[in-house]
């Protein structure tokens, strides 16, 4: 799906480069956004060279896309993952680097690649000290999307159209194990119910209550998804006990591959902000977030953020005290009890309304 950008300063590129590095580390939702630049780049430049540096749990989700170099860098092993991406890129020259990481862990990385220009965010965004790091700068604008943040630097190298296009063909052991999950025509829905930020997650009795809901009224099977850390099998395993619908759960059992492949046959997701919920949209199935914490505005599912519930504004004036519009533009109200604002009726209320709507899948390209 092709959009056309928005007016360029003098473009970077005039002519296409022959090799770029693109570096955004993690996280899951965030590489999910990054995609569609790079698919932005291979479809304006088809001789162009990609080079991707990123995090090895995010690799385990795209690291099987033909077409790109991916680079792994291990944040854990701490002096030695830097000197490996050194080695790594030695000896190198690339045309560009696309840094799209505001964390200083990226921007030491960031120096270590060999890159005739080195493009970042404007200053405004740039936080972390990620201004320091490189050379030119996307042109600045405000109140974005994450996903259209990310087109800035297509556009500042000079590309008059973005491509909305995840297209990320899964391994078919993954694609087996989903059709094996979920058969040919059967209407589930999957509850990712946890955040990588834990006050960004609603309770498991509100979860059990919703999926009891779509499993009698809409007849709905409901699979419980999730990773491997004791929070979420915790969160499973309760989610599990109150259901009064039979249910399953298959949290902890799959690999990012595998629960990708779920979330395309899936008929809806149901998670709070987290890296699952953009993973759904990179396959075209349509997500009921959970947003009180964070904005939808800023960081929801891109093509299903009218099916969201959205309660960021009353938590802005209940914890802060203003509305949420004057809030700073990237601010997370992560406190105790904000997401106890996202009522049960709420998300009945939106899931009832996409299912009446036919659920219809979302763009992928």
């Amino acid at each position: 799906r092709c959009l056309p950008s928005r007016p360029m300063s003098t473009p970077l590129f005039p002519t296409p480069p022959g090799h770029v590095c693109v570096l955004r580390l993690s996280a899951l939702g965030d590489v999910c956004h990054a995609l569609p630049v790079v698919r932005t780049l291979q479809d304006a430049w088809p001789g162009c060279r990609i080079t991707w540096i990123l995090g090895r749990l995010e690799h385990k989700l795209l690291g099987h896309i033909p077409g790109i170099e991916f680079l792994t860098f291990d944040k854990k092993a701490g002096g030695a993952g830097y000197r490996e991406l050194r080695r790594q890129v030695a000896g190198r020259r690339y045309d560009a680097l696309l840094h799209m990481q505001l964390a200083f862990r990226a921007s030491l990385v960031a120096a270590l690649v060999p890159a005739r220009i080195k493009l970042g965010f404007d200053r405004a965004r740039a936080r972390e000290l990620q201004w320091l790091f490189t050379t030119h700068r996307i042109e600045p604008r405000a109140r974005e999307h994450v996903q259209d943040s990310f087109f800035g630097f297509t556009e500042r190298m000079g590309l008059a159209t973005r491509r909305l296009c995840w297209d990320n063909p899964l391994p078919a052991a993954a694609l087996e194990y989903a059709r094996r999950i979920i058969p040919d025509g059967e209407r589930t829905l999957v509850v990712s119910p946890c955040s990588s930020h834990a006050l960004r997650n609603w309770s498991p009795e509100r979860y059990a209550a919703v999926a009891d809901h779509a499993s009698a009224r809409h007849g709905l099977r409901v699979l419980i998804c999730g990773g491997r850390s004791e929070l979420e099998l915790e969160y499973g395993a309760r989610i599990a006990t109150l259901m009064r619908e039979p249910c399953t759960n298959l949290v902890g059992k799959d690999t990012l591959p595998e629960l990708l492949a779920t979330l395309a046959r899936a008929t809806v997701l149901l998670s709070p902000d987290s890296g699952p919920a953009h993973m759904a949209t990179t396959v075209g199935t349509p997500v009921v977030g959970l947003y009180a914490a964070t904005n939808p505005a800023r960081s929801g599912p891109y093509y299903s953020r009218g099916w969201c519930v959205d309660r960021y504004d009353a938590a802005a004036r209940a914890f802060l005290g203003r509305p949420g519009a004057e809030l700073a533009w990237t601010t997370k109200i992560e406190r105790p009890g904000v997401m106890h604002l996202i009522t049960v009726d709420d998300v009945i209320e939106r899931l009832d309304a996409l299912l009446a709507a036919g659920a219809p899948r979302t763009p992928t390209g």
